[in-house]
């Protein structure tokens, strides 16, 4: 059994918790507040080349690349498709090499020079490789296909680069181009619709113009 001494204890300490509770609700502590301060977005300033315009952009350092250029820039051709760097629909080349831009974040690429779907060509001028796609039908609903051209065109100049790929059978000779290197390479550009066979015709034909 308890004594009236302990009661009495017991009622004091649940007052306390009490005037505690009224106050910290009332009042945030310091802690709690310094707390909500470091969950505030670090800004940051990158500048870079995006299809030959230079940008500035104040941006939070968490910011991926992709969504730099999307939100940023407006330029909304690199499409965000699993945001996991599966399905090869953000690509965009970063200094000559193709890249998911969705994995890498804007501030990493202070003073480099990208291109973009929009940079490539413009209707009425259009890159070999898009009016290659055109001519083959690569593509079909078309969400994938700034991607996939994108990836197309550092595709080509992989190899003619001499740069080897998994399926690569000579690596002291010069690279050829033929649809297993065409396939393997393109391997991480996912197209929902199956355009595959058309997309390899068009590569194909730009990579004859361009032999």
């Amino acid at each position: 059994m308890y004594g009236s001494e302990d009661l009495e204890l017991n009622r004091r300490h649940l007052m306390a918790g009490a005037s505690a509770c009224a106050v910290a609700t009332a009042c945030p502590s310091t802690a709690w507040a310094a707390a909500e301060n470091k969950s505030d977005p670090v800004m940051s300033k990158v500048s870079f080349t995006v299809n030959g315009m230079a940008h500035e952009v104040d941006i939070d350092t968490r910011t991926t690349l992709l969504d730099a250029v999307r939100e940023h820039l407006h330029l909304t051709g690199a499409k965000k498709g699993c945001d996991h760097g599966q399905c090869g629909a953000c690509t965009m080349i970063v200094d000559g090499r193709r890249i998911n831009s969705c994995l890498t974040l804007a501030v990493m690429h202070h003073g480099d020079a990208i291109t973009t779907i929009e940079g490539l060509g413009k209707p009425g001028d259009l890159h070999p490789m898009q009016a290659a796609f055109v001519k083959h039908d690569g593509y079909q609903c078309g969400f994938c296909t700034p991607g996939q051209i994108c990836s197309g065109v550092a595709v080509l100049d992989e190899i003619k680069a001499g740069i080897p790929s998994h399926v690569t059978v000579d690596l002291t000779a010069n690279a050829v181009i033929t649809t297993d290197e065409i396939r393997e390479r393109m391997s991480g550009n996912i197209c929902r619709c199956g355009a595959y066979s058309n997309i390899i015709d068009a590569m194909t034909e730009v990579a004859g113009r361009q032999a």
